[in-house]
């Protein structure tokens, strides 16, 4: 079982989606993350065992490497697809309560802002490190957020924005949020915000890359457990 839970891992690395993608050409031909969890799933793993041993091991090494910049933007998204191409096997078991999820993060890009690109690098990273992920979405209200959180009173909540201009939403909906729940962790983050700006708003964590995200929720998660 290792060796097929070793292939799922590198097939996350490299961004090796399935059979069918010609990325990375070397592999080809060759079953991809799609193909080998099914397998593995299919041979008695279980999905926390797939989770744990192979997707965010992978997806860890890949956000460490982006923090890096020994990788950028295009060989992430490919990671992150091929992983997300493994998390359709894994998501019934969730659902039905078999696997347990670590807990529940909603992200959106704030209001006025159409950016979605670093948003969703961010989601498709925390998803595979074992959280169930709420995605909003872009040009996201306050309303929005709150609604999501009426729902799930537990989540934490994931703010983006990509432009000067609606950082200053990005303080409205962390005010909004914070009036109605007081004790909501709030991650905020876009090349244009900073720690200072975090500290300013009152938001809870600042990150700049996806990795930092990741980090953060699971040393809330460490902290909890402790």
């Amino acid at each position: 079982m290792k060796d097929i839970l070793d292939k799922i891992a590198l097939c996350v690395e490299v961004g090796k989606i399935n059979k069918l993608s010609a990325y990375p050409p070397n592999m080809k031909g060759q079953e991809g993350a799609d193909e080998l969890t099914k397998r593995a799933l299919d041979a008695g793993c279980s999905p926390k065992e797939i989770l744990d041993t192979a997707l965010v091991p992978a997806m860890a090494i890949i956000g460490n490497k982006f923090s890096r910049n020994e990788i950028y933007v295009p060989q992430m998204l490919l990671s992150a697809r091929a992983m997300s191409s493994a998390m359709v096997h894994l998501k019934p078991f969730f659902i039905t309560g078999q696997a347990v999820r670590k807990g529940t993060f909603i992200i959106g890009t704030v209001k006025g802002d159409l950016h979605d690109i670093g948003k969703n690098l961010v989601a498709m990273m925390i998803e595979g490190s074992g959280w169930e992920v709420i995605d909003l979405g872009v040009d996201i209200s306050s309303a929005k957020f709150l609604k999501a959180l009426e729902e799930k009173p537990d989540a934490i909540v994931g703010l983006s924005a990509l432009l000067t201009t609606t950082m200053e939403n990005m303080k409205t909906i962390v005010s909004d949020i914070k009036e109605k729940h007081i004790n909501t962790k709030i991650i905020v983050g876009g090349a244009p915000v900073t720690q200072e700006y975090c500290v300013k708003i009152g938001a809870d964590h600042y990150s700049q890359d996806p990795q930092g995200a990741v980090d953060y929720l699971n040393q809330l998660v460490n902290n909890r457990t402790h």
